[in-house]
């Protein structure tokens, strides 16, 4: 799981994290650090510090880890804002904006106290800025365009300048025409780790943004004026089947990172565990305040991270509560039909449509399973296979895969859990009890 990343050798990472690295962008004046892009939409491997502190890397779905240079002190890092191509799913991609080559833009690690340099090139058609959201920093670096800087004109690059004083989660996004921005996909996260490298560790840490799209079916951009009626519910701008498992070995210490960038608050709920709340935007938690749960509410413009031992193997689905969340391209303006009696209405409109098929008289669940004609670039409500058959989910949705045996840093996906006999939910074909009538 190498990243295709272009670089030309001034980047510091982790050994063998850039193999295979491809040059793709021509080399910058001034000694400005190469910017490195990634086009590939599956989760890259952790990027392993190479030198410096160590700490466990964050794994980000779908994503990767902006690596970086050291120069006189500086923890340098290059971040170019531009128009990307996300890929969904497969079967759809979105025309976005984003950073060096992807939406979200790339994971940036680093260490509490590490003096961070930061070059942000606009590629952008308008001006644009980088906020450093939930971060401890002098004004005039906080990135609000207009207010604490210029806004960076396109073709222009700007440099942002500060130490990390405390250790956490953020995320970063615009504060320049922030509306269209935002809804064009342009966000990323900020991992800080702590100082002392004991201190909140873990064997496995996971992070992903929640973001939302509203994409007409057939075609590639985002409504950027939408508000409410999003039909594109995602995880680093996947969604489900498109969304990486979370791959952990048994008896693993886990953290799970959720940063949410959309317009609604959204319940993530994993089954099979309860955990512990250990982070919030404003640091961590006590160990004497943390409190249990089995899932997590993460409001808008807000982060949130959970820990668990990962000692019941399994397939556990982890996903919005909310459940027009976990559909994808979804219609707002379709009517129910459950109890409806359609039978004469479907003989009439099969003479001039053959191949018409009624839905939802009796629920939506045999969409799961049905192949139906669909616009070029949308995908179905309701999709993905699973060992029993369809799952019938999308948008925010994915699999905790807690498995024995897995090397520490083996992410790839183990296929589907293998149930012990006897452990299965199956069908009773004995006697069939009496239903007794309430009332």
């Amino acid at each position: 799981m190498s990243p295709t990343i272009s670089r030309r050798g001034l980047i510091t990472a982790g050994a063998g994290a850039l193999m295979g690295a491809s040059l793709a962008r021509p080399a910058l004046s001034r000694g400005l650090p190469e910017a490195p892009t990634m086009a590939e939409a599956t989760m890259q491997a952790p990027l392993v510090p190479a030198e410096g502190a160590d700490y466990t890397p964050v794994a980000t779905l779908n994503g990767w880890t902006l690596p970086w240079r050291m120069k006189d002190g500086w923890k340098e890092f290059h971040l170019v804002a531009e128009p990307v191509v996300r890929e969904f799913a497969d079967g759809m991609n979105a025309h976005l904006w984003g950073y060096n080559g992807q939406s979200p833009g790339p994971t940036i690690e680093a260490v509490e106290g590490d003096r961070v340099r930061i070059f942000v090139t606009n590629r952008l058609p308008e001006h644009t800025t980088i906020h450093w959201h939930g971060m401890i920093l002098p004004s005039g670096m906080d990135g609000v365009g207009g207010l604490t800087q210029p806004h960076i004109p396109p073709g222009k690059t700007f440099v942002y300048e500060y130490t990390l004083t405390k250790s956490g989660t953020f995320m970063y996004h615009p504060h320049s025409d922030e509306m269209v921005q935002m809804a064009m996909g342009m966000m990323g996260f900020f991992v800080v780790h702590p100082r002392d490298p004991a201190l909140h560790r873990v064997d496995r840490d996971f992070v992903f943004l929640l973001n939302a799209f509203d994409i007409e079916p057939g075609s590639y951009v985002p409504r950027v004026m939408e508000m409410t009626d999003f039909n594109m519910w995602t995880i680093n701008s996947r969604v489900f089947p498109g969304i990486d498992p979370l791959v952990v070995g048994k008896n693993d210490r886990v953290r799970v990172r959720v940063g949410n960038l959309t317009m609604t608050n959204h319940p993530v709920h994993m089954h099979g565990y309860d955990f512990e709340v250990t982070c919030t935007d404003g640091g961590w938690v006590r160990p004497e305040a943390r409190w249990p749960e089995v899932s997590i509410d993460v409001p808008v413009g807000a982060m949130r991270a959970f820990e668990f031992d990962a000692v019941h193997e399994g397939d556990w689905a982890i996903h919005c509560h909310k459940s027009h969340h976990t559909m994808n391209a979804m219609g707002h303006g379709i009517k129910t039909f459950i109890g409806a009696d359609l039978r004469r209405s479907t003989a009439q409109i099969r003479k001039l449509v053959p191949d018409y098929m009624p839905m939802g008289h009796d629920g939506m669940g045999a969409m799961g399973s049905m192949e139906m004609p669909a616009p070029d670039n949308t995908l179905p409500m309701m999709t993905g296979w699973g060992p029993f058959g369809p799952i019938e989910m999308g948008g925010m949705f994915t699999v905790v895969k807690v498995r024995d045996g897995l090397a520490k840093d083996d992410y790839s996906d183990p296929g589907w859990f293998d149930h012990p006999e006897g452990t299965v939910a199956y069908e009773w074909t004995g006697d069939v009890a009496p239903v007794e009538r309430q009332g």
